[in-house]
């Protein structure tokens, strides 16, 4: 994704999986940090597939696997700290509709 501006498409698939995680979230038995955990995980298994897709061998994989950890890693860095400025900034409005 790095310098590719994000269409609709991109945003409407996240919200899905927000909103995945919003229904567990209303479940009082399961706490917030359990859903983030689980999410972050989904998150990182399907990388690691997507990952894998680009390869022959477990061998070419590995070779490679720092790499795909170094964008993994940057991309996400982005992407947080771009939603943290953004609720920073509108930290009252976002914060008085949720519990």
């Amino acid at each position: 994704m790095s310098d590719s501006v994000p269409n609709k498409a991109f945003y409407d698939r996240a919200n899905q999986f927000i909103n995945v995680a919003n229904e567990h979230n209303q479940d009082p038995e399961i706490k917030t940090g359990e859903i983030s955990a689980s999410f972050m995980y989904s998150l990182s298994r399907y990388n690691a597939w997507f990952g894998s897709t680009g390869f022959e061998s477990a061998e070419q994989m590995q070779q490679k696997k720092a790499d795909m950890m170094e964008y993994y890693v940057e991309e996400y860095r982005k992407m947080l700290e771009g939603n943290m400025d953004d609720y920073i900034a509108n930290f009252d409005q976002y914060r008085k509709t949720q519990k």
